[in-house]
Parts: structure tokens; C-alpha cells; sequence
């Protein structure tokens, strides 16, 4: 058969007949067998079920194309027309579904390289994690992002480069708050108004705050991140003289600290307040509630962010 009579051939089968073959596909029929159900030749049928697997391959490739792209692309190739809708529908049949992308920092070579081995020197810890205290602080805003921007993805690929939108940090209107957070215990949120120096550092926060809670445990890892104020010699020369031990800590590795899984749902249950909250303070008071009152298991470490701290 010719191109010409190929396509003619394609162009003339229904919508209906369509869905047919794409559906006696998908419940693993061959293509002979599809072709003599809906009385069409091989050739025609393998192109319908080849313009459907287009579809997932588009979504794959590009995973924050819309659906009504892919419609327009897959309406270029079969001269029909195809609704935004049944694009959704034919990758959620897939296993594929529309969600929020992991936003993370664009990394160097260098900070991958130390990503793995700071993973590589702590790949066989166990017990080791229960005496961690993670540590930051943490900004919530009273506008929160409306997420509008998403990707299509399995439920397994949170992590995978191509479902990551890099974001840098700005400015806005809200709070900041210091805390920590062991296996089984945390602190209260410390609210830090202005800038946060290495001396305000020590008398807001190490003392009052962090030194009453390691001693209240049998042991201890603190953990902090390489901002410069809490990297400074002062700040070195405290925890040298109250004989804390520290973990070592990669730059931007924010998605390692099992702290952000508690900002991130404490945040999740702040825009879903009503009436929101219309001021600072208003807004740290019910921050402070739902951290006392959040559930325990948000602490504990999450090996599949571990082992994906090679992947970025």
C-alpha cells in the first residue's frame, strides 16, 4: 500500500474505532488480531497505537509540558482533534499524574562530589541517626506560592532531575524561626526578628535554647548548616568549649536536613488556616502550635533522601 492510500487509510478511522484499538492494545492483543476486530489493515492500527504511546513518551521527555500541548502535537500527526482531557486521562492510565515539582538548588560538579561523599563516609549509619539534632531556620510567608507550575511524573520520581524546578530565594513579607529536632523531641520555634548574627546566634539561641536541650540527652550529633554566622570562629569556639560534637555538613544540602520535612508540613497547615493569618505575629503564634503539636515521626531520617544525594 502507498504512503498516500497509508494515510488515507489512517484519516478515515472514527474517533471511536480509535479508542477501540488503543484499548483492545492496551489489554495486550496483537495487532493482527486488533486489525480483524475493527476490520483495518496492521499498518493503520500500529500507527493509531503509536501516535497513543506519543502521548506518555512527550509527557517523559518534557515534564512540565501541558496537556494541551501534547493535544496540538498529537492532533498534528492524526489530523484529528484531541481534547486537553483526554491527554490527562490516557496518562493518568499510565501511572502518570500532575504534581508539584521538588524545588531544589542548582549544584556544581564539586557539590556533588561532596554530596557523595559525605553520604559514602555515613552509608552503613543506623543507630547513629536517633542522636542527630537537626537544626535551621526556617521563613514563612504570608503569601504563599500558588504552585501553579507542575510535572508529570511517577510515584517513585520525586527526586529525579527532570521533575526538579531550581528556585532561588527572595525576600517577602513573613516570619523566620529557629529550630531543632531529634529522634523523639524538638524545641518550641525561636522567632528571629532581623538579621541573625554569630553573637545574636550564640545569646538567642545556643544558650538559652540548645544547650538546656542536649543536655537533656544521653548523646548528641548537633547539626547545623554552613551559613556564616553559625560557622564563624565565635560560633566554632562555643561548641569547642561546651564539647559538642557536630556533624559535618555539605552546602546545599537542604534536602538532606529532616528538619524541612517539619517546616514544610507546619507551613502546608498554615496556608490552610481560616481566616489566614494578616500578621506577623498572629502568623508565629499558630507557627508555634502546630510545631508543638506536630507528629513525632516527622523527625526520623529518610533514606531514600539519602540515596538520592548523589542523583541532583
Amino acid at each position: 500500500m502507498s504512503r498516500r492510500k497509508q494515510r488515507l487509510a489512517f484519516d478515515q478511522v472514527s474517533e471511536f474505532d480509535r479508542r477501540r484499538i488503543v484499548a483492545y492494545r492496551d489489554c495486550g492483543l496483537s495487532l493482527r488480531e486488533i486489525g480483524s476486530r475493527v476490520e483495518r489493515n496492521q499498518t493503520t492500527v500500529m500507527r493509531i497505537c503509536d501516535c497513543w504511546r506519543q502521548i506518555v513518551r512527550k509527557a517523559v521527555m518534557d515534564r512540565s509540558v501541558t496537556s494541551r500541548t501534547i493535544a496540538q502535537h498529537i492532533e498534528s500527526v492524526m489530523h484529528h482533534s484531541v481534547s486537553a482531557s483526554t491527554i490527562r486521562r490516557r496518562l493518568q492510565q499510565s501511572g502518570l499524574s500532575t504534581r508539584r515539582p521538588l524545588l531544589g538548588l542548582p549544584l556544581t560538579q564539586n557539590h556533588r562530589r561532596l554530596r557523595s561523599q559525605w553520604f559514602d563516609e555515613r552509608g552503613m549509619w543506623v543507630a547513629e541517626w536517633n542522636t542527630v539534632v537537626f537544626t535551621d531556620e526556617s521563613r514563612i510567608c504570608l503569601q504563599h506560592h500558588d504552585g501553579r507550575i507542575r510535572v508529570w511524573r511517577h510515584r517513585e520520581e520525586r527526586i529525579l532531575s527532570s521533575c526538579i524546578i531550581h528556585s532561588h530565594t527572595g525576600p517577602a513579607l513573613g516570619i523566620m524561626a529557629w529550630g531543632a529536632i531529634g529522634y523523639h523531641s524538638r524545641t518550641p520555634p525561636i522567632r528571629i526578628a532581623g538579621i541573625l548574627n554569630s553573637q545574636r546566634y550564640i545569646s538567642e539561641v545556643l544558650e538559652p535554647v540548645v544547650i538546656p536541650y542536649l543536655q537533656g540527652l544521653a548523646t548528641a550529633i548537633f547539626q547545623r548548616d554552613n551559613a556564616r554566622p553559625k560557622v564563624a570562629r565565635i560560633v566554632q569556639r562555643f561548641f569547642v568549649n561546651h564539647q559538642i560534637e557536630l556533624l559535618p555538613w555539605p552546602a546545599r544540602c537542604l534536602d538532606l536536613s529532616q528538619i524541612e520535612n517539619t517546616w514544610s508540613m507546619v507551613a502546608q497547615r498554615l496556608t490552610q488556616i481560616t481566616p489566614p493569618a494578616a500578621t506577623p505575629d498572629q502568623l508565629y503564634n499558630v507557627w508555634k502550635l502546630f510545631s508543638l503539636l506536630h507528629p513525632k515521626n516527622a523527625s526520623k531520617i529518610s533514606w531514600n533522601q539519602c540515596r538520592g544525594v548523589w542523583q541532583w
